[in-house]
């Protein structure tokens, strides 16, 4: 099977093409992947360097033209380092765009901590407009792709080197529910479905799929709310705690409870490898189901 990376060069390659309207802003990551794109379209195929904020800069300019950027690197080289440039080449001047990033939390250990950022969501959410998507399948990677790149609006998309089993029907827009029951509700994130689901297995919980994040789907976790109280247990592929204030603010009226799980804040400050810091987070169905067993009293 590709990686959502591997069909986001795909499939952009393939929208440069169909969409007149469209233009690819890179700064050195993913250029080998789209040489033909930048031979067919060499106005609307820009590589800046390794400029990350002049990066940012460029694909708010060509939206001031009316053109749809797609802005494209690692997340920490996309959100963390240029985040100014994000908070005012396009939410101040009111235009729209599409950022991909690759290399999440820890998709490449060896890179070190340069190239993690488990805080690009929990950053992305403090500014306003911005619709964020986590895709947990290349074939839901493609489809998120789709949809965002024929809209106006600002739109991140997360892309990740963890990937689930099998793709679920995505709409762009709130969460699907994959598992029904009446001890709790479960919200698992993207590449945290399966382990999610094997966490749960024999448990009577509801577990929701989320792979559109902002804005949070408070309708799906109030019908999951069963008897008039609520436990939800949020399963994150990065920072721990990111939407557990999305899930109070849903829960509002209501007797609830929240927890957070995700990438905890402390460094892990040997690289190994992407599953081996999936434990050590918790993250792998183990930790998953005895910190969630805990929480619900099972």
């Amino acid at each position: 099977m590709d990686t959502m990376r591997d069909r986001f060069i795909s499939t952009t390659t393939r929208l440069l093409d169909e969409d007149p309207r469209l233009a690819l802003v890179l700064a050195e990551i993913s250029r080998d992947g789209f040489q033909d794109a930048e031979r067919a379209h060499p106005h609307r195929v820009v590589n800046v360097g390794i400029r990350e904020q002049l990066l940012v800069g460029v694909g708010g300019g060509l939206a001031l033209t009316g053109l749809r950027p797609v802005v494209h690197t690692f997340a920490s080289f996309l959100v963390e380092r240029p985040f100014e440039q994000v908070k005012l080449d396009f939410g101040h001047q009111g235009v729209g765009g599409v950022l991909v990033s690759a290399g999440g939390s820890y998709d490449w250990p060896a890179g070190g901590f340069t190239h993690m950022a488990p805080g690009d969501v929990a950053l992305m959410d403090t500014l306003d407009g911005w619709t964020i998507h986590v895709p947990g399948h290349p074939d839901e990677a493609e489809a998120l792709l789709r949809h965002a790149a024929a809209g106006d609006d600002r739109v991140y998309i997360r892309l990740s080197l963890q990937s689930n089993e099998r793709a679920r029907p995505v709409t762009g827009a709130g969460f699907l529910t994959v598992r029904e029951g009446r001890g709790g509700v479960v919200v698992a994130v993207g590449p945290m479905l399966d382990n999610v689901l094997r966490a749960t297995e024999g448990l009577d919980v509801t577990v929701l799929y989320a792979t559109t994040v902002r804005p949070f789907d408070n309708e799906a976790v109030r019908r999951a709310a069963v008897g008039g109280r609520a436990d939800v247990v949020l399963v994150e592929p990065y920072l721990a705690g990111t939407s557990t204030g999305a899930a109070n603010d849903a829960l509002a009226d209501l007797p609830h409870r929240v927890l957070g799980l995700g990438v905890a804040k402390r460094e892990l400050r040997k690289y190994g490898q992407l599953d081996e810091h999936l434990v050590a987070h918790g993250l792998d169905a183990a930790g998953l189901r005895e910190r969630i067993s805990v929480f619900l009293g099972r």
